[in-house]
């Protein structure tokens, strides 16, 4: 999950001349997350949000912020309250634009955290609905790098308890490095992380 905070601060030194508050408010927030002031970034983010209405990415920041916050094992006490912050702004992200497959991914990643919070009582509860959203995603957005990858690395975490063959999983994620490659994201703002975690898992299938 480190990776998508290093992911995210390499553009933000790009961004320090934006103009508009909200680009402002925007880069500033990612640069303090990528300062490993996760919760500086956090709460910044909520006061944008608040500010923006009808923009679904403040939201999608907050969920993305405290749920990598949660997969630190270092934040094993907090897991519950990052979990539910996450939830929240989850639930306030969707509501602007729904079917949104960045969303659906998003989803995932908290219901896939709370899986790892507590497999034995998780598993069974989310494993099913992390894959709906993951198929559901895949339906409207086949070449989103972000809803490939992220489907093959949650199966591929599965078949390590169960033993399964992971060579076709390991496909799926080399047939994303090229979509990560190729994907142009709206604006510096859209989510335009994985491909270094793609890449790393592709080597972990060698």
């Amino acid at each position: 999950m480190t990776k998508i905070i290093t992911t995210i601060a390499l553009f933000v030194c790009s961004l320090l001349s934006a103009q508009t508050q909200f680009e402002q408010g925007m880069g500033k927030s990612l640069g303090l997350w990528g300062e490993g002031k996760a919760q500086e970034a956090s709460d910044l983010m909520e006061r944008i949000s608040a500010a923006e209405k009808t923009n679904w990415l403040p939201n999608y920041y907050i969920a993305l912020i405290n749920t990598t916050e949660a997969f630190n094992p270092a934040n094993k006490a907090k897991v519950p309250a990052l979990l539910e912050k996450a939830q929240n702004a989850q639930d306030a992200a969707t509501m602007i634009s729904p079917n949104n497959p960045e969303l659906m991914v998003m989803q995932a990643m908290i219901y896939t955290a709370m899986i790892v919070q507590d497999p034995m009582v998780n598993g069974m509860k989310y494993s099913p609905k992390v894959m709906e959203l993951y198929t559901k995603a895949r339906i409207i957005a086949p070449e989103n790098p972000r809803v490939v990858f992220s489907k093959a690395d949650f199966e591929m975490g599965g078949a390590q308890w169960t033993g399964a063959d992971v060579k076709k999983l390991c496909e799926e994620i080399a047939s994303s490095i090229p979509l990560f490659e190729r994907f142009q994201p709206e604006t510096p703002f859209h989510p335009n992380w994985g491909l270094e975690r793609a890449q790393q898992s592709l080597k972990n299938c060698k």
